[in-house]
């Protein structure tokens, strides 16, 4: 057991050193004693390249499945509307009347050349006019009942 030590008021105080080494010394441990200063010189500079590095993270982050099935759904959808667009742009800016005022309204009689299909001579006797709507007007004005035509055969065409 630790003797009590009792302070009176009138006794003077002890003071101990915050560290004292085994052999009595007061101090830091690993301290000599005082030691010549370094020379105070400024910080060594170092000249850099000149190229700035990025502080981002450069780790590749996987893509998921979910995002290639949501990239190509995109990509289906872009492709889809530019295929309406350019099957049906032109119908969208011409209208139904400026449609229906391509087709001549003249009709005369024509006949068919030598390896000519009804699309052939619908584009060579209306070249201004849809080809398909004039080949659909031939078929609907002959009672056609399919497309194909023979050489030196007569036909009710719309011309112009």
């Amino acid at each position: 057991m630790m003797p009590i030590e009792t302070i009176s008021p009138t006794s003077p105080a002890r003071v101990r050193p915050a560290w004292v080494g085994p052999s009595g010394r007061q101090g830091r441990p690993g301290s000599r004693g005082p030691q010549p200063s370094r020379p105070v010189a400024p910080r060594p500079r170092y000249r850099g390249t000149g190229v700035l590095m990025s502080t981002a993270s450069h780790r590749p982050r996987p893509i998921t499945p979910a995002t290639t099935v949501a990239l190509s759904l995109v990509a289906a959808a872009i492709t889809v509307w530019l295929g309406l667009v350019a099957h049906f742009g032109g119908m969208l800016h011409a209208g139904p009347e400026q449609a229906a005022r391509q087709m001549p309204d003249r009709l005369a009689v024509v006949r068919v050349e030598p390896g000519e299909t009804l699309q052939h001579l619908a584009a060579r006797v209306a070249p201004d006019a849809p080809t398909s709507q004039v080949a659909a007007r031939i078929r609907e004005l002959n009672d056609l009942d399919s497309v194909a035509v023979a050489a030196g055969q007569t036909l009710i065409a719309p011309v112009g």
